[in-house]
Protein backbone atom coordinates (compact mmCIF):
# COMPACT_ATOMS: atom_id res chain seq x y z
CA UNK A 1 0.00 0.00 0.00
CA UNK A 2 1.00 3.66 -1.08
CA UNK A 3 0.40 5.84 2.04
CA UNK A 4 -1.14 8.74 0.52
CA UNK A 5 -3.91 12.02 2.08
CA UNK A 6 -2.51 11.95 5.39
CA UNK A 7 -0.27 14.13 8.24
CA UNK A 8 1.54 14.08 11.51
CA UNK A 9 0.64 14.92 15.14
CA UNK A 10 1.84 15.71 17.64
CA UNK A 11 4.60 14.08 19.43
CA UNK A 12 4.44 12.72 23.13
CA UNK A 13 7.75 12.98 25.21
CA UNK A 14 8.26 11.18 28.16
CA UNK A 15 9.77 13.83 30.91
CA UNK A 16 11.41 13.95 34.80
CA UNK A 17 10.67 17.62 34.73
CA UNK A 18 7.19 18.43 33.85
CA UNK A 19 7.55 22.29 34.84
CA UNK A 20 10.90 22.91 33.36
CA UNK A 21 10.05 21.32 30.18
CA UNK A 22 6.75 23.23 29.93
CA UNK A 23 8.28 26.38 30.33
CA UNK A 24 10.48 26.02 27.89
CA UNK A 25 8.10 25.04 25.27
CA UNK A 26 6.15 27.90 26.45
CA UNK A 27 9.28 30.56 26.61
CA UNK A 28 11.62 29.46 24.13
CA UNK A 29 9.52 27.80 21.65
CA UNK A 30 6.78 29.73 21.75
CA UNK A 31 3.66 27.51 22.19
CA UNK A 32 0.59 27.75 23.96
CA UNK A 33 -0.83 25.46 26.56
CA UNK A 34 -3.96 23.67 25.27
CA UNK A 35 -4.70 21.09 27.90
CA UNK A 36 -3.46 19.57 31.15
CA UNK A 37 -4.39 16.43 32.86
CA UNK A 38 -3.22 13.58 35.21
CA UNK A 39 0.61 14.67 34.64
CA UNK A 40 0.07 15.46 31.12
CA UNK A 41 0.31 18.78 29.24
CA UNK A 42 -0.87 19.38 25.98
CA UNK A 43 0.82 22.08 23.67
CA UNK A 44 0.67 23.81 19.97
CA UNK A 45 -1.17 26.65 18.66
CA UNK A 46 -4.29 27.59 18.96
CA UNK A 47 -6.45 23.97 18.35
CA UNK A 48 -3.38 22.79 16.80
CA UNK A 49 -1.35 20.19 19.51
CA UNK A 50 2.67 19.57 18.78
CA UNK A 51 4.22 18.04 21.93
CA UNK A 52 2.56 16.35 24.61
CA UNK A 53 4.29 16.16 27.62
CA UNK A 54 4.22 13.40 30.08
CA UNK A 55 6.23 13.22 33.24
CA UNK A 56 7.35 10.14 35.15
CA UNK A 57 9.56 11.33 37.74
CA UNK A 58 12.35 8.73 37.35
CA UNK A 59 12.61 8.78 33.97
CA UNK A 60 16.36 9.30 32.73
CA UNK A 61 18.04 9.46 28.94
CA UNK A 62 19.58 5.88 27.53
CA UNK A 63 21.78 7.27 25.11
CA UNK A 64 22.70 3.80 23.87
CA UNK A 65 19.04 3.03 22.93
CA UNK A 66 17.65 4.10 19.90
CA UNK A 67 14.89 6.54 19.26
CA UNK A 68 13.81 10.44 18.79
CA UNK A 69 16.97 11.91 17.01
CA UNK A 70 14.58 15.18 16.38
CA UNK A 71 11.27 16.05 16.19
CA UNK A 72 10.42 18.93 13.36
CA UNK A 73 8.38 21.84 13.80
CA UNK A 74 7.37 23.61 10.51
CA UNK A 75 6.44 27.01 9.84
CA UNK A 76 4.48 28.61 7.20
CA UNK A 77 7.08 30.48 5.91
CA UNK A 78 10.32 31.90 5.83
CA UNK A 79 9.51 35.03 7.68
CA UNK A 80 7.70 33.24 10.12
CA UNK A 81 11.03 31.47 10.73
CA UNK A 82 13.06 34.69 10.99
CA UNK A 83 10.96 35.70 13.60
CA UNK A 84 11.23 32.76 15.76
CA UNK A 85 15.61 33.04 14.79
CA UNK A 86 14.94 36.29 15.92
CA UNK A 87 13.69 35.34 19.29
CA UNK A 88 16.08 32.53 19.96
CA UNK A 89 18.72 35.14 19.54
CA UNK A 90 17.54 37.70 21.86
CA UNK A 91 17.32 34.91 24.55
CA UNK A 92 20.98 33.50 23.88
CA UNK A 93 19.79 29.94 22.68
CA UNK A 94 22.36 28.45 20.36
CA UNK A 95 21.08 26.84 17.65
CA UNK A 96 22.23 24.63 14.69
CA UNK A 97 21.54 25.48 11.08
CA UNK A 98 20.85 23.64 7.32
CA UNK A 99 19.99 25.01 4.43
CA UNK A 100 18.53 21.37 2.83
CA UNK A 101 17.52 22.83 -0.40
CA UNK A 102 13.95 21.78 0.12
CA UNK A 103 13.94 23.64 3.30
CA UNK A 104 15.98 25.90 5.77
CA UNK A 105 15.91 24.99 9.28
CA UNK A 106 17.60 25.49 12.94
CA UNK A 107 18.46 22.83 15.62
CA UNK A 108 18.17 23.10 19.07
CA UNK A 109 17.70 20.40 22.02
CA UNK A 110 15.03 21.00 24.94
CA UNK A 111 16.24 20.92 28.64
CA UNK A 112 16.15 17.25 28.74
CA UNK A 113 18.12 16.83 25.66
CA UNK A 114 15.23 16.10 23.24
CA UNK A 115 16.16 17.24 19.41
CA UNK A 116 14.48 19.81 18.03
CA UNK A 117 14.13 21.17 14.57
CA UNK A 118 12.08 24.70 13.33
CA UNK A 119 12.02 24.55 9.73
CA UNK A 120 10.26 26.35 6.64
CA UNK A 121 9.38 24.61 3.39
CA UNK A 122 10.96 26.15 -0.20
CA UNK A 123 8.29 26.35 -2.78
CA UNK A 124 7.90 22.67 -3.96
CA UNK A 125 8.21 23.89 -7.66
CA UNK A 126 12.31 25.09 -6.52
CA UNK A 127 12.94 21.16 -5.07
CA UNK A 128 14.97 19.30 -7.36
CA UNK A 129 15.02 15.54 -8.41
CA UNK A 130 17.54 13.01 -8.80
CA UNK A 131 17.23 10.55 -11.60
CA UNK A 132 15.54 7.85 -10.13
CA UNK A 133 13.10 10.40 -9.01
CA UNK A 134 14.59 10.93 -5.40
CA UNK A 135 14.08 14.35 -4.12
CA UNK A 136 17.57 16.07 -3.73
CA UNK A 137 18.63 17.48 -0.18
CA UNK A 138 22.01 18.84 1.62
CA UNK A 139 23.17 20.31 4.24
CA UNK A 140 24.75 23.87 3.32
CA UNK A 141 24.94 27.03 5.63
CA UNK A 142 21.33 29.30 5.86
CA UNK A 143 21.22 32.85 4.53
CA UNK A 144 19.44 33.59 8.24
CA UNK A 145 20.86 37.33 7.99
CA UNK A 146 18.13 37.80 4.74
CA UNK A 147 16.10 35.99 7.16
CA UNK A 148 16.59 38.07 10.00
CA UNK A 149 16.31 41.27 7.64
CA UNK A 150 12.83 39.96 6.23
CA UNK A 151 10.62 39.82 9.75
CA UNK A 152 12.81 42.65 11.78
CA UNK A 153 9.45 44.41 11.57
CA UNK A 154 7.53 41.12 13.39
CA UNK A 155 8.05 40.92 16.16
CA UNK A 156 7.56 37.19 17.89
CA UNK A 157 4.40 36.60 19.85
CA UNK A 158 4.21 32.59 19.86
CA UNK A 159 4.03 30.11 17.11
CA UNK A 160 2.01 31.46 14.12
CA UNK A 161 -1.59 30.04 13.01
CA UNK A 162 -0.42 27.11 10.58
CA UNK A 163 2.80 25.55 12.38
CA UNK A 164 2.66 21.95 11.85
CA UNK A 165 4.27 18.82 12.84
CA UNK A 166 6.25 18.52 9.72
CA UNK A 167 8.60 15.58 10.09
CA UNK A 168 9.83 13.28 12.68
CA UNK A 169 13.29 11.62 12.20
CA UNK A 170 14.71 8.48 14.89
CA UNK A 171 17.62 6.91 15.63
CA UNK A 172 17.89 3.34 14.65
CA UNK A 173 19.39 0.14 14.76
CA UNK A 174 19.23 -0.67 11.12
CA UNK A 175 18.07 0.92 8.03
CA UNK A 176 17.00 -2.01 6.32
CA UNK A 177 14.73 -3.00 9.13
CA UNK A 178 13.81 1.17 9.15
CA UNK A 179 12.82 0.77 5.82
CA UNK A 180 10.75 -2.34 5.94
CA UNK A 181 8.10 -0.76 8.80
CA UNK A 182 8.13 2.50 7.04
CA UNK A 183 7.73 1.82 3.52
CA UNK A 184 6.70 -2.30 3.48
CA UNK A 185 4.12 -2.17 6.58
CA UNK A 186 3.28 1.65 7.13
CA UNK A 187 3.43 2.27 3.03
CA UNK A 188 5.66 5.73 3.21
CA UNK A 189 7.77 6.13 -0.07
CA UNK A 190 11.74 6.71 -0.02
CA UNK A 191 12.35 9.78 -0.89
CA UNK A 192 16.42 9.82 -0.67
CA UNK A 193 18.69 6.87 0.45
CA UNK A 194 21.86 9.14 -0.36
CA UNK A 195 22.76 10.55 2.74
CA UNK A 196 25.65 8.15 4.25
CA UNK A 197 23.84 5.91 7.35
CA UNK A 198 20.52 7.78 6.84
CA UNK A 199 16.76 6.99 5.34
CA UNK A 200 13.82 9.44 4.68
CA UNK A 201 10.70 8.35 3.80
CA UNK A 202 7.40 10.85 2.78
CA UNK A 203 4.16 10.62 1.97
CA UNK A 204 1.89 12.72 -0.97
CA UNK A 205 4.99 13.52 -2.84
CA UNK A 206 6.36 15.83 0.20
CA UNK A 207 10.59 15.65 0.92
CA UNK A 208 10.30 13.57 4.21
CA UNK A 209 7.90 12.78 6.89
CA UNK A 210 10.04 10.10 8.82
CA UNK A 211 13.81 10.38 8.60
CA UNK A 212 16.25 7.41 10.07
CA UNK A 213 19.77 6.98 10.77
CA UNK A 214 22.28 5.05 12.36
CA UNK A 215 24.81 7.59 13.13
CA UNK A 216 24.78 7.41 16.98
CA UNK A 217 25.03 3.39 16.43
CA UNK A 218 22.17 2.76 19.30
CA UNK A 219 22.68 -0.88 20.78
CA UNK A 220 19.50 -1.21 21.98
CA UNK A 221 15.59 -0.55 21.59
CA UNK A 222 14.45 2.04 23.45
CA UNK A 223 12.20 1.15 26.65
CA UNK A 224 10.57 2.99 29.82
CA UNK A 225 13.56 6.04 29.76
CA UNK A 226 12.64 9.59 29.17
CA UNK A 227 12.70 10.76 25.26
CA UNK A 228 9.74 9.61 22.87
CA UNK A 229 6.80 8.16 24.14
CA UNK A 230 4.61 7.96 20.43
CA UNK A 231 4.45 10.05 17.52
CA UNK A 232 1.15 10.41 15.67
CA UNK A 233 -0.18 9.65 11.94
CA UNK A 234 -2.88 10.97 10.94
CA UNK A 235 -4.82 9.51 8.44
CA UNK A 236 -8.37 8.62 6.87
CA UNK A 237 -10.65 6.30 7.20
CA UNK A 238 -9.51 4.21 3.98
CA UNK A 239 -6.22 4.62 4.95
CA UNK A 240 -6.75 3.43 8.72
CA UNK A 241 -8.87 -0.24 7.54
CA UNK A 242 -6.05 -0.50 4.75
CA UNK A 243 -3.33 -0.41 7.60
CA UNK A 244 -5.37 -2.75 9.47
CA UNK A 245 -7.07 -0.69 12.04
CA UNK A 246 -10.28 -2.06 13.53
CA UNK A 247 -10.36 1.12 15.83
CA UNK A 248 -10.14 4.91 15.05
CA UNK A 249 -6.93 5.17 17.22
CA UNK A 250 -4.72 2.29 17.55
CA UNK A 251 -0.96 1.66 18.07
CA UNK A 252 2.44 0.25 15.89
CA UNK A 253 5.51 -0.29 17.68
CA UNK A 254 8.77 -0.65 15.10
CA UNK A 255 11.82 -2.87 16.34
CA UNK A 256 13.44 -0.01 18.15
CA UNK A 257 10.65 0.37 20.51
CA UNK A 258 9.62 3.24 18.94
CA UNK A 259 5.85 3.32 18.92
CA UNK A 260 3.40 5.11 16.40
CA UNK A 261 -0.52 6.19 17.26
CA UNK A 262 -3.03 5.61 13.95
CA UNK A 263 -5.40 8.02 14.15
CA UNK A 264 -8.80 8.31 11.71
CA UNK A 265 -9.55 12.37 11.22
CA UNK A 266 -12.59 11.50 9.30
Amino acid sequence: MKLTNIKLGAITLRVSDLNTMQAFYKEIIGMDVLDTRDGYVTLGTEMTPLVILHEVKDARPNRQAAGLFHFAILLPDRIELGRVLHHLISRHIEVGQGDHLVSEAFYLSDPEGNGIELYADRPRDQWSYEPNGHVKMSTDPVDYQSMLEAAADRPFTGLPSGTTMGHVHFKVRSLETARSFYADRLGFTVTTDSYPGALFLAADGYHHHVGTNVWARPSMPMGEEAGIEAWTLLVDAATNEALGGTTSEWSLTDSDGITVNIKSVD
